[in-house]
């Protein structure tokens, strides 16, 4: 994914790729870490990016391979008009985005085969690319003399946009230019093609906008900065829509109303929040105040009206899409995996831009139960959808219901392949720097070194909120050290060298002094479970309580309830909770409990919840996360 402008690029990497004059970094609060600056060494998140290394990457690879999306590539490069095409139009766009997990990866391991793939899927790309840099299979083997002339669906510069974020990461991680090079190609096409001045219209899928901004951060080219600049402005003015199908209207593409006007992301979900992510990048770089305070509008309104409790976002099956503010069925709601990473990649951007808690404790909340819901434990199924109830009796006519459980793969192969790029590299998201010091946002067990300061940091977390730090090097003089304490965390208490220090919920504890080799910061986090009423402005769940300890959002699912509790009957009868260590389930959890009735005859017992992205992984049946409270 690329969600950082790596510091270990210089001006001087930035002239010798060929590149115009390095631009002044954009003025962010933080500075995102080198690619190696950050290593999880343990626990749950390292082995969650092991999994997804070994078995998700693994198997993703598999699967692109039996839909036959590198074939394209090579009847592509043939050059020969009319041969079958495989798979949806964005088909190349889901291969990049696989490419770019592998390349994340093969940076953090050097594994051999991830090496070769990278190496051959490369070479084969480049052979496929035209020779002014366009590069969409499945125009190119369609022979369309046209290329654009579907270009509100048929995601030919989305998927060159895909290809471009996969380039940057490629180089990032190890320097190697030969995407790069077919990225600035076809980035050089696209910029010849489109403009103000150039052809006037915008890809119905919005992504050219975070890709251009980062491969201008790599090479200091400012015409891609300018026409993603270009992108943004264009957009908005009700030009595209799609005569074949009534229901994608300018409102699905986010093109109702200039981004700089609108008050609530609109339309498809992971398009709106893409187009808010390059938004917000370009508002960054070029220093345009007015653009900025318009994207924190936006993501201040979905957070308020338009987001689900776990960070899930889209309400409607229909279009993928938003709903109306406050419009948030359980039952009902989409939740797109992809739309929570998409989030993650605009609450990232507007972090680094302000360095305020609340975008981080976002961050948290979307990974955990947004993000990971839509794996398997084993990394080895996806939900495409995230939906936060199931009804006893569910039918799962179509195979992206959570009452159809988890698939092996989809045909439009987006969340798979989205989740490999997000897990293989979210090491990134841990911490950042400033000339003062070392920001942590995340926390895990990992090495860190920025800032001036190289710790080592130890926990258990998500499941314990112990979290040690042990300071590995520093310099003389004084530096910096902040750590967030979640907006969820109170209670929270911090100790440096053995010394309470003062702190608040929703903000950075900032800790500067003169630090030593074997310094310890103690930060303990309180997990204990507490309930978050529903607002009363939502429906579905007016009434009702979620159950939630630490970053977690829990559920109750039909297998862990006993005494006869049915989950479509329970409520709750008493927000008092109790807290359990299971060894016997998933390795071992903590399980929250708390007094129960079923509404309609009255059978008491104790109802047993577990977290969220949990669900699903021993049967299908029914669950929910909203509790009706019985008075």
């Amino acid at each position: 994914m690329s969600v950082q402008s790596d510091p270990t690029i210089t001006a001087v990497d930035a002239q010798s790729l060929g590149g115009g004059p390095v631009q002044p970094r954009a003025a962010t609060v933080l500075t995102p870490l080198g690619f190696a600056d950050v290593r999880l060494t343990d626990g749950f998140l390292s082995r969650l990016q092991q999994e997804n290394a070994t078995t998700s990457i693994v198997r993703g690879q598999q699967h692109l391979d039996r839909q036959q999306a590198w074939t394209n590539f090579a009847n592509a490069a043939s050059g020969t008009v009319g041969q079958p095409y495989h798979g949806p139009v964005f088909e190349d766009g889901e291969a990049f985005k696989w490419l770019e997990a592998t390349a994340w990866e093969h940076g953090r391991s050097q594994d051999q085969q991830l090496a070769e793939w990278l190496e051959r899927y490369i070479e084969l790309v480049a052979s496929a690319q035209a020779p002014d840099g366009y590069l969409s299979t499945f125009n190119q083997i369609a022979g369309k003399r046209d290329r654009y002339e579907w270009i509100s669906y048929d995601h030919e510069i989305f998927n060159m946009a895909t290809m471009i974020q996969a380039a940057v990461a490629r180089y990032r991680t190890s320097g190697a230019r030969e995407l790069l090079d077919v990225a600035r190609k076809a980035a050089d096409h696209l910029d010849a093609t489109f403009g103000f001045d150039k052809r006037r219209e915008m890809c119905g899928h919005p992504l050219v906008e975070m890709a251009l901004v980062e491969l201008y951060r790599v090479t200091g080219e400012r015409r891609y900065l300018d026409l993603a600049s270009y992108f943004v402005e264009a957009r908005g003015h009700g030009t595209l829509t799609d005569p074949t199908w009534q229901g994608w209207t300018s409102v699905y593409f986010s093109d109702r109303i200039p981004v700089r006007d609108t008050v609530y992301p609109e339309g498809h979900a992971v398009r709106a929040v893409y187009l808010a992510a390059g938004a917000t990048d370009v508002a960054v770089e070029t220093g345009d105040h007015e653009l900025f305070a318009a994207m924190r509008r936006q993501w201040d309104n979905m957070v308020e009206a338009k987001m689900y409790v776990n960070g899930s976002l889209g309400s409607r099956w229909e279009g993928e899409a938003f709903g109306d503010p406050y419009e948030l069925p359980s039952d009902r709601g989409y939740g797109e995996t992809c739309a929570a990473i998409a989030s993650i990649q605009w609450t990232w951007r507007l972090l680094l831009a302000t360095g305020e808690a609340k975008y981080a404790d976002l961050v948290e909340r979307q990974l955990y139960n947004a993000v990971l819901s839509g794996v398997t434990l084993a990394g080895d199924r996806y939900f495409y959808v995230n939906t936060l109830q199931v009804r006893e009796g569910a039918i799962p006519y179509d195979d992206r219901m959570g009452a159809a459980g988890r698939q092996e793969w989809f045909g439009c192969s987006c969340c798979p392949t989205n989740l490999m790029r997000t897990l293989a590299s979210w090491h990134h998201y841990m911490a950042t720097a400033t000339d003062a010091g070392l920001q942590v946002h995340q926390y895990g067990s990992a090495t860190v070194c920025g800032g001036g300061l190289q710790l080592s940091m130890a926990s258990d977390y998500p499941w314990r909120g112990d979290i040690e730090f042990i300071v590995d090097d520093a310099p003389d003089g004084e530096r910096e050290l902040s750590l967030r304490v979640p907006g969820w965390a109170a209670g929270a208490t911090l100790e440096v060298v053995g010394d309470p220090v003062p702190i608040v919920p929703g903000e950075y504890a900032r800790v500067r002094r003169s630090w030593r080799t074997g310094d310890v910061v103690r930060l303990v986090l309180p997990m204990t479970p507490r309930t978050t009423r529903g607002h009363h402005r939502v429906d579905a769940v007016r009434g009702s309580v979620t159950i939630e300890r630490g970053p977690l959002v829990y559920a109750i699912e039909h297998v862990d309830q006993g005494a006869g509790l049915r989950v479509d009957d329970v409520a709750i009868v008493s927000t008092d909770l109790a807290q359990e260590w299971r060894d016997d389930l998933f390795g071992g959890i903590p399980v929250i409990t708390a007094a129960a009735r079923n509404l309609p005859d009255g059978d008491v017992g104790r109802l047993v919840a577990i977290p969220y992205f949990m669900w699903a992984n021993r049967e299908i049946g029914p669950m929910k996360v909203w509790l009706p409270i019985d008075a």
